[in-house]
């Protein structure tokens, strides 16, 4: 039904009903449900860590179970030493210093962006959205009000905007940039140059920045992660950061994240969340604060191992004639352009878009990709390689194998 139906005759609001589905989670459970059933299907479709969460970090939530404590409400924006752990953290590990009451604790980073963008969006104001772009972010802008305008980067560029491009997208009605180094779903990660004149075109233009630092701990070989409100102080007043430890930890499951921002802002997205979930769960948030306030080793770990398998499935993909993928410097996602396969003969098909030639590479090959649609860029794939060796290999193997069928 459109927005146009009489309201007694809409069983789903016009407003929620324009949301999509995530694609990544679609496909994730599409590729469990499979296996499920028996099929020997590999997915590279999830972005999490093949790892388990450091036992510390569970033995910490244990005991929070055990203590009455953490039985009852606890305040909305976050348990106090888990506030300042994250305050501390933030200066650690990025050098940007702030105080307790400009974070806000959230129910992992969906939460986070959705309620960054609702505290400073009005209706009809405009994010630049650089694409590439994760799929929750252009939902979250529409949910808030906002309208996503795209600034799209590809491969010939490492997938990395630039201030021109973000210039000539600005309007009267641009409010927001979006910010995010390393990235989902390309990997890419900015200079310390480029995020440096990024930050400053915001500031000359009195924008916001919304910066995502989820996959901070993330980068590979020379690259390095910059943070942004770090590097351009004048852009303090108007930048919110977003972070949690879904990635860092191996925690996607136990949902923390945060907002860092200004007082104002973080009040109100507070005043939003009491509403909405009230405190995240008191458990998980101990978790955190083990988390947070431990070293980085099990960090070092999977970047060692999610370092050899971006080597891996990188020099694999190119392998493949038509496929095109450049080297992701951070996170763990690698994003090739399958632009020359598509109309091509594939047992018996002829994929025009990504999305038919994912279906096509799970129907024939058993190996579960997101199409570029999901993330704004028809004509790529993205493949988490945040998967074991074997199943990595296995899976390209499967996939060099099916599209090296490929014919005019």
């Amino acid at each position: 039904m459109s927005a146009a139906t009489p309201p007694s005759e809409r069983r789903v609001s016009a407003r929620i009903g324009a949301i999509s589905e995530s694609a990544t989670l679609a496909v994730d459970a599409k590729a469990k449900a499979l296996k499920a059933a028996g099929r020997p299907v590999i997915g590279f479709g999830a972005g999490e860590p093949d790892f388990p969460t450091p036992g510390y970090i569970v033995d910490a939530a244990v005991e929070a179970c055990r203590n009455p404590k953490y039985h009852r409400y606890t305040p909305a924006g976050g348990l106090p030493e888990l506030k300042a752990a994250i305050a501390e953290k933030t200066l650690r590990d990025s050098g940007y210093q702030v105080d307790a009451s400009q974070i806000l604790v959230t129910n992992g980073g969906k939460q986070a962006i959705y309620e960054a963008f609702a505290a400073i969006l009005d209706p009809g104001d405009e994010v630049i959205v650089p694409a590439p772009y994760w799929t929750t972010y252009p939902e979250s802008i529409r949910l808030a009000g906002g309208v996503p305008v795209e600034v799209v980067a590809d491969e010939t560029t490492g997938y990395r905007v630039s201030v021109e491009q973000l210039e000539a997208a600005r309007t009267e009605r641009t409010k927001v940039v979006l910010f995010v180094s390393p990235s989902n779903p390309t990997g890419a990660v900015y200079s310390e140059a480029d995020a440096e004149a990024i930050g400053h075109w915001a500031v000359e233009h009195g924008l916001w920045v919304l910066t995502d630092e989820i996959y901070e701990h993330l980068v590979y070989g020379d690259a390095k992660f910059t943070s942004l409100p770090a590097i351009v102080p004048e852009l303090r007043d108007k930048c919110i950061v977003v972070n949690g430890v879904a990635k860092t930890y191996a925690m996607t499951g136990w949902r923390v994240g945060w907002i860092v921002g200004p007082k104002d802002v973080v009040k109100a997205a507070t005043n939003l969340q009491s509403h909405a979930t009230s405190n995240v769960s008191n458990v998980a948030q101990i978790a955190a604060l083990a988390a947070v306030s431990g070293d980085l080793d099990a960090v070092a770990e999977m970047r060692t191992a999610f370092d050899r398998r971006r080597h891996t499935i990188v020099r694999m993909l190119n392998e493949i004639d038509g496929v095109l993928c450049p080297e992701p410097e951070g996170a763990f996602y690698a994003y090739p352009s399958v632009k020359e396969l598509l109309g091509k003969e594939i047992r018996g098909r002829r994929p025009a878009t990504s999305v038919e030639l994912a279906a096509l590479i799970l129907d024939e090959a058993e190996v579960a990709v997101v199409p570029g649609e999901a993330f704004g860029t028809p004509g790529y794939l993205r493949l988490s390689y945040a998967l074991g060796d074997e199943d990595l290999v296995e899976g390209i193997s499967r996939l060099q194998k099916l599209l090296g069928e490929a014919k005019a």
